[in-house]
């Protein structure tokens, strides 16, 4: 009996590693392509942040953009909201006809990944949850007649234990969904998910859209540089039959909302030197990159970077990058 047993689970092993590993996607020749964009990150590297939306848009040629926004900046003190740089980008990007998914919740992105303002430190968990709510139905209610803003993204990989968060709760996720959705009836909510991970089955349940995050080389370790730079062993075709998977059992698109374009280093990679940086990122896996996700057969993939790349440009004189950026986006 314990023999035919672990024959069977020799044979779906085998037959589960043969769909996830084995074969190739059909190629993806017409990507639409786009960025992710933080304001914090444009001014953590001491850049003028209008300057890198505008040039991304004028200059890239970028018309797709995941804005990444945070509920510190906006409502620093409570009920007290502060719109105005918000407004800005999203009047900018209907002046450039440019497509927003706009980010919204506590965990939004970029280090520490969770941005609660400091005045919800003291507040218990449901406190947090309700006041979350009401800053969410301000952000939607504020936003949706924007031309730009074509899908909501709920939260950034809420599902994956990762960054400075004070919790993780998947009811609550639901809440915020149904919110943004009793707001705003007409546009896609996206919930995103580790692509390396996960299996998105979750994502899939709770959202219209599945995102997946995307990353190539990275480090491995601690952040005092004991571990090693390598990268997953994953061929493209993962991600192909992973979002064929939520195609047939929940009948929900699969799109690429972080394609790796900047340094994974063992600290943020302000903290190291641009030698440290090109590691991970340089201009030869900045191509590799676009290919690998060219491979994966997904149609839509945001690059994640472009603070970098401009940082690179104008305080490094390196514009190597920005350049192959901008024959991407003006194909």
């Amino acid at each position: 009996m314990f023999t035919i047993l672990l024959m069977i689970i020799l044979v779906v092993l085998v037959v589960v590693f043969c769909y996830f590993f084995i074969g190739r996607a059909p190629v993806s020749e017409k990507i639409v392509w786009g960025v992710n964009f933080s304001q914090m990150q444009a001014e953590s590297l001491k850049l003028d942040w209008k300057e890198t939306y505008l040039a991304m848009m004028g200059d890239l040629g970028v018309k797709n953009i995941k804005l990444l926004t945070q509920w510190d900046w906006v409502e620093g003190k409570r009920d007290d909201y502060y719109f105005d740089d918000i407004d800005w980008q999203i009047k900018q990007a209907e002046l450039h006809n440019v497509k927003l998914i706009y980010v919204v919740g506590m965990k939004t992105g970029r280090w520490p990944e969770c941005h609660l303002p400091e005045w919800t430190d003291n507040l218990s968990k449901q406190e947090q949850q309700y006041a979350l709510l009401k800053y969410i139905k301000e952000v939607v209610v504020r936003y949706k007649d924007s031309k730009a803003i074509i899908a909501w993204q709920a939260e950034n990989e809420p599902f994956f234990n990762f960054g400075q968060c004070p919790w993780y709760d998947k009811d609550f996720l639901v809440k915020e969904v149904a919110l943004i959705k009793s707001i705003d009836a007409t546009r896609p909510v996206i919930i995103s998910d580790s692509g390396e991970q996960s299996l998105w089955f979750d994502a899939a349940k709770v959202g219209d859209i599945v995102s997946s995050t995307m990353y190539r080389k990275l480090w491995f370790g601690n952040q005092y540089g004991i571990g090693f730079y390598g990268s997953f062993p994953i061929p493209p075709v993962f991600y192909y039959r992973k979002a064929q998977l939520i195609k047939y059992l929940f009948n929900k698109p699969v799109i690429c909302g972080e394609l790796q374009a900047e340094p994974w280093a063992y600290r943020l990679f302000v903290d190291v030197s641009l030698q440290e940086q090109e590691k991970t990122m340089n201009l030869t896996q900045f191509k590799e990159n676009i290919e690998y996700a060219k491979k994966t057969g997904l149609g839509e993939s945001y690059l994640w970077g472009t603070e970098w790349w401009y940082w690179l440009k104008q305080t490094k004189n390196k514009p190597e990058i920005w350049n192959e950026a901008r024959t991407l986006f003006k194909k």
